[in-house]
């Protein structure tokens, strides 16, 4: 049966694509190595540069993040090599299996899932390894299946701390464009995201900001990488194109996305972000539920990945939420499957689509006979009010 009005897609992304870039994308296709083309490369060349915060090479690829995760890896690595890395989430554990598949060592610090990485953890284990054996630490900034971000200024601080030469792999798919990422000020090394969160765009793009050290690293790394290879892109990219066919739609709609986020303001997004969130966390708290983020200085303003009570079951609680409200939350995955739900709050996002929102999922516990206290959306209008 048709269920009226707009459907709310809260998940943590993809996010809702604004009318703005749809009519972006919905450009007539181009040739991609006409000479009209390079006006177009530059412009998002240059523009997603000023999202990373930084003045070095931004690679784009036509891939989902799952690819700039391997192109972070092939680009500076050799087979048999070691790298540091973290479990804060499920999509930290996939990174960890593409590595396994592609020859290298993961060293993993495994963590309860309810916080971001641990910078004294990570340097503990850089001084531990005194023949600089690992050569990458590798930390999600946000993850996106708990609800937690990572402190990534305090992780390179760890990595200098211990004197240790390993390269500074960040994920940050998910939080780039809605957390505060700053690529230079913070000495990552490579950083990967994709197109589909709070860059407002349709999955399809993903990138890879890259260091001078990570340049120095690709020079040598010997992991198979034709198809990632950053030479071939940057060198094209010096002249506005691509060494292979791009998705050039997206690329109209990524400029839009790049205008769009610097009319805001980044400052403002981010402000913007984090209210949601802290709007949500009074609903969730109004309710008597739980984050599943148990650190306050890490709770992720893209999403908030809520626990609900023992003996419930919570993708039966989203079921009823879609049927009766036509509004779409995240699941939990692997370890918090069945336990979580997750409620997106970024990307081109106001107060009343929140309110919505919790409204949605309010009626939700209602109806699913969840055990809750009223009042949570009540709480959330009354931060929102105060705060605006």
């Amino acid at each position: 049966m048709r269920q009226p009005g707009r459907h709310f897609l809260q998940i943590p992304g993809p996010s809702a694509v604004p009318d703005r870039i749809l009519q972006a994308i919905a450009m007539p296709v181009v040739d991609h190595r006409g000479p009209g083309f390079a006006d177009l490369g530059h412009r998002v060349l240059s523009g997603i540069k000023t999202i990373f915060k930084t003045v070095q090479p931004v690679v784009i690829y036509p891939a989902s993040g799952t690819g700039a995760w391997e192109a972070a890896l092939v680009n500076t690595l050799s087979p048999g090599d070691k790298l540091l890395m973290v479990e804060t989430g499920h999509f930290a554990y996939l990174w960890q299996q593409l590595a396994l598949k592609l020859g290298l060592e993961p060293q993993l610090i495994s963590t309860d899932w309810r916080g971001g990485a641990d910078p004294a953890l990570i340097e503990e284990a850089l001084r531990q390894d005194s023949s600089h054996s690992i050569k990458a630490v590798c930390v999600v900034h946000n993850e996106t299946s708990t609800g937690s971000t990572s402190q990534i200024a305090k992780v390179r601080e760890a990595i200098d701390a211990a004197g240790h030469p390993a390269l500074l792999l960040v994920d940050t798919i998910s939080g780039l464009g809605s957390a505060d990422f700053r690529f230079d000020e913070w000495g990552v090394d490579v950083a990967i995201s994709g197109s589909q969160k709070g860059l407002m765009l349709p999955p399809g793009l993903s990138f890879n900001a890259v260091s001078e050290k990570a340049l120095a690293a690709n020079a040598k790394a010997t992991l198979p990488n034709a198809y990632w290879q950053w030479r071939d892109m940057i060198e094209a990219n010096q002249r506005g194109y691509f060494p292979y066919t791009p998705a050039t739609n997206l690329l109209f709609g990524l400029a839009e996305a790049i205008d769009m986020l610097h009319e805001e303001g980044l400052d403002n997004v981010f402000a913007r972000h984090k209210r949601h969130a802290a709007a949500t966390r009074a609903a969730v708290e109004s309710w008597g539920l739980e984050v599943q983020c148990t650190v306050d200085e890490e709770f992720s303003p893209v999403l908030t990945a809520v626990r609900v009570p023992d003996g419930t079951d919570a993708d039966a609680l989203r079921s009823v939420i879609l049927e009766h409200c036509n509004t779409s939350l995240g699941n939990g995955l692997s370890k918090v499957q069945g336990k979580v739900f997750r409620i997106g709050h970024l990307g081109d996002f106001n107060d009343v689509m929140l309110l919505g929102t919790l409204a949605a999922i309010e009626m939700g516990l209602h109806l699913a006979q969840v055990p809750h206290q009223g009042g949570g959306t009540q709480a959330a209008l009354d931060y929102l009010k105060s705060t605006s």
